[in-house]
């Protein structure tokens, strides 16, 4: 068993590195208001975003760049209170996180989506462990060709792998813009659009904090091979992020197991017992 004082150098080892990898990306520099401009504000030298959602507008950032592989992360504290019927989402185009609202007291539920070929119908959901208007928490997204891993603090939540060579589509040939948004969503949001928004609560304010990206830079059509290619200037491409190490996927179980409430590979009523065909393969 290793001793106390080397694995205390391992992880701060592993904090120096990590720490130095990260590539400044400030908002007002990496993004730009893509609607609700009257209801999106920058602050704290470009560190910090704020939108707001009321009766007349929600909002939405995007960013100047679209990426192919990488990590993305954003630091979010979402809106406090009665939030129902309201989304707040921070998503890489085709992959995503929503965090829907619900009535004081109740837990946000974070819905995950990857779509592929227009096709989105791989929501994965979850309760936390924490109150997600308490403070900021880290959200992150990994992407590699191998796999696409959500992390919340460090912690992975959900996986998909690669395996378009049986056929089944995986995104790896067109560069994705990362948006952060607030918007207005109870039709659907809220015990599927039963509850809807208490605009007696607004205005409904998300708050973001340090976006980083971490990603190969999308050029056109050359960047399918450039950001896909093994070197160490991809480091997506390590094996080290080719598939979760023994602790990651006990992290990911202990998630699996007490916060998950909803997998799209175990709702055989949703696809007539057509379960998608990636539910049959190794999923981590």
């Amino acid at each position: 068993m290793p001793s106390l004082k080397a694995l205390l150098l391992a992880l701060f080892i592993i904090a120096v590195v990590v720490d130095q990898s990260f590539v400044e990306a400030n908002f007002p520099k990496s993004m730009y208001i893509n609607w609700g401009a009257h209801h999106s504000s920058f602050a704290g030298n470009g560190e910090d975003l704020q939108l707001v959602l009321d009766q007349t507008s929600g909002s939405d950032v995007k960013s100047k760049r679209s990426f192919l592989f990488g990590s993305i992360e954003m630091l979010i504290k979402l809106v406090p209170g009665n939030s129902a019927g309201t989304v707040t989402a921070y998503y890489h185009d085709e992959i995503n996180f929503e965090f829907l609202g619900n009535v004081s007291g109740q837990p946000y539920i974070v819905h995950t989506n990857i779509y592929t070929q227009g096709n989105g119908s791989r929501e994965q959901q979850f309760y936390l462990w924490f109150d997600q208007t308490a403070d900021f928490h880290n959200y992150t997204i990994h992407w590699n060709p191998t796999e696409v891993v959500w992390y919340i603090d460090n912690l992975p939540i959900r996986v998909f792998r690669n395996y378009e060579k049986d056929g089944i589509a995986f995104p790896n040939k067109q560069g994705m813009r990362v948006h952060a948004s607030l918007w207005n969503a109870d039709n659907w949001a809220t015990r599927g659009g039963l509850v809807k928004i208490d605009w007696n609560s607004s205005p409904f304010i998300a708050r973001f904090h340090r976006f980083r990206a971490r990603a190969c830079k999308w050029d056109g059509p050359v960047s399918i091979n450039q950001c896909a290619t093994k070197s160490p200037a991809n480091w997506w491409t390590s094996p080290s992020f080719s598939q979760l190490s023994s602790s990651q996927m006990g992290q990911l179980n202990w998630v699996r197991q007490n916060f998950m409430i909803y997998d799209y590979c175990k709702d055989t009523k949703r696809f007539n017992g057509q379960i998608p065909p990636e539910c049959f393969k190794q999923q981590f």
